[in-house]
């Protein structure tokens, strides 16, 4: 799998949580190569767990990110570089070369568009956030203005009423994680549920645990798309 994954919104939207979450799972995908040589086999020749994961290790599978979160505590952009493959080099994705945007607020989505390759997807929130920016100069801004212009722009878009969602579930902390699903409905992530729930096992306290596997199914279960 090779994946090149941006991800934007601003402070205390949980995009670096979402990133960090994608990490985990590409990462224990590795992990079970360990355990299974048949799934990391890359050769012909029969090896033991630990041979084939060697050699996942010595071809450059890797996972590797980058955050830029500037005045996130402020409401600033806030925006995450994650590259899952072999022989990575940098963790920076180059302009052109994303397979994934996954947007938390629509003028961030569009801020990002210049790193999306030809036929990649984008999976957006509708809901506008001022920008730091416009609101210290009074400016006007309108998310429907963005959310056109994605339309206009992009072949393959997801917009997700994460309004509807947080509604739904009673919690307005889980919209990085309704996200997170409608991405892997998509198809453009390159996981599974599963994985992704591992992650979510892994990294956050068991209390949480429920709340955020419904938060992920969320977006299948009702089809939360606006076109």
């Amino acid at each position: 799998m090779r994946k090149n994954i941006v991800l934007t919104g601003v402070g205390g939207q949980g995009t670096v949580l979402a990133s960090k979450l994608i990490a985990a799972a590409a990462l224990k995908r590795v992990e079970i190569c360990k355990a299974d040589f048949q799934v990391c086999s890359h050769t012909s020749k029969p090896q033991s767990a630990a041979e084939a994961y060697d050699e996942t290790l010595h071809k450059g599978v890797q996972v590797m990110s980058a955050e830029t979160i500037g005045m996130a505590q402020r409401g600033g952009s806030v925006f995450s570089h994650l590259r899952i493959g072999e022989g990575l080099t940098s963790p920076m994705i180059a302009k052109g070369e994303a397979d994934l945007i996954l947007g938390f607020e629509p003028a961030e989505t569009v801020r990002m568009l210049p790193y999306l390759k030809e036929g990649g997807q984008v999976v957006t929130a509708i809901r506008g956030v001022m920008p730091v920016t416009a609101a210290l100069a009074g400016g006007n801004y309108r998310a429907e203005d963005m959310l056109e212009y994605l339309r206009s722009r992009v072949n393959n878009l997801l917009l997700v009423d994460t309004d509807e969602a947080v509604k739904a579930l009673g919690n307005p902390k889980i919209v990085n994680v309704v996200l997170l699903g409608a991405a892997l409905a998509s198809g453009a992530l390159g996981l599974t549920e599963e994985e992704l729930k591992g992650a979510i096992r892994d990294r956050l306290p068991e209390k949480l645990h429920e709340l955020n596997f419904r938060a992920l199914d969320y977006f299948r279960s009702v089809q939360g798309i606006v076109t």
